[in-house]
């Protein structure tokens, strides 16, 4: 009886070697991706620009992250999507984490649109797609009517796009809760998000909490958001709604998505404002979905 004991003992410790094993390559890549997409700077015109890159010969997809976010917001989008095969690049907007304004080297506070086309340009990115969330699909919009030709898409999420139309203001006027100041929390992450994941609460209340610098002045958009602008944009568009998205809900993304000529709608159940965050798997599988496409 003893000899079946013995085997079994053998079998298991090289079961637990195996496994060991398995963990410590899987640390060693985790540590790989995570040296690869450490953050770099680049001297562009009028600012010191932050950024992460997964480098590599993919296709290229800028990420521009919202107003209470910084790079470190598309976190979930870096690994899934160099995984996919693209090449990833996210970078903090101007007054934004690391990305410092230079006065020395251009004029301020410079637009939005203005730092994605020279980090395009520092990067030699002919073409790329462009993906923005929240107050970042104000400037992915102002930037694709811009310049279409050097989009092979662009996708807009959980925004009101900053729209300057009197249906948009008084829709979000409506929907406005007179007289109480919320904290940003709960106006910009949904309600289950806020309830069933403590850990992913508690990094993006750390992104938030030092994502803008003290008195940085707003960039301005190259030319308002309008509906005569945004029909006028000729690169492929998804735009991807949030169901429980307390400030920019679907009915309101509908009324302005449905002025795009080359539109695709689509929408995540259950997540807030901070949709990519919330809901990191549903987020790139759709966004995934549509690139392919284009």
């Amino acid at each position: 009886m003893r000899c079946p004991r013995i085997l079994f003992r053998i079998r298991l410790r090289c079961m637990l070697l195996v496994i060991a094993a398995m963990i410590i390559g899987f640390a060693t890549s985790q540590a790989t991706n995570a040296a690869s997409y450490e953050k770099k700077t680049a001297d562009l015109p009028g600012v010191s620009l932050t950024y992460m890159d997964t480098g590599g010969d993919g296709i290229p997809v800028i990420f521009v992250h919202a107003l209470t976010g910084t790079s470190d917001s598309w976190e979930p989008q870096l690994h899934a999507f160099a995984a996919a095969g693209y090449r990833a690049v996210a970078f903090d907007r101007r007054g934004w984490g690391g990305s410092v304004a230079n006065g020395d080297s251009g004029a301020q506070p410079g637009t939005g649109a203005a730092d994605i086309d020279a980090l395009a340009n520092h990067l030699n990115l002919r073409k790329f797609h462009l993906v923005g969330v929240a107050g970042g699909g104000f400037v992915a919009l102002d930037y694709a009517a811009w310049k279409s030709d050097r989009l092979l898409s662009v996708v807009v999420a959980a925004s009101t796009g900053a729209l300057e139309e009197k249906e948009i203001r008084e829709f979000i006027k409506r929907i406005e809760i007179p007289n109480v100041p919320w904290p940003s929390i709960y106006l910009e992450v949904g309600p289950s998000y806020i309830g069933g994941n403590v850990d992913g609460l508690a990094r993006w209340k750390q992104i938030e909490e030092h994502a803008r610098q003290p008195h940085a002045p707003n960039q301005p958009l190259r030319t308002p958001n309008t509906f005569r602008k945004i029909a006028a944009i000729e690169a492929p568009m998804l735009v991807l709604a949030a169901s429980a998205d307390w400030l920019a809900p679907p009915a309101l993304m509908k009324l302005w998505a449905s002025k795009v000529k080359d539109m695709e709608f689509d929408e995540i159940c259950d997540a807030g404002h901070s949709v990519a965050w919330e809901k990191p798997d549903e987020f790139n599988s759709r966004v995934l979905q549509f690139l392919r496409k284009h």
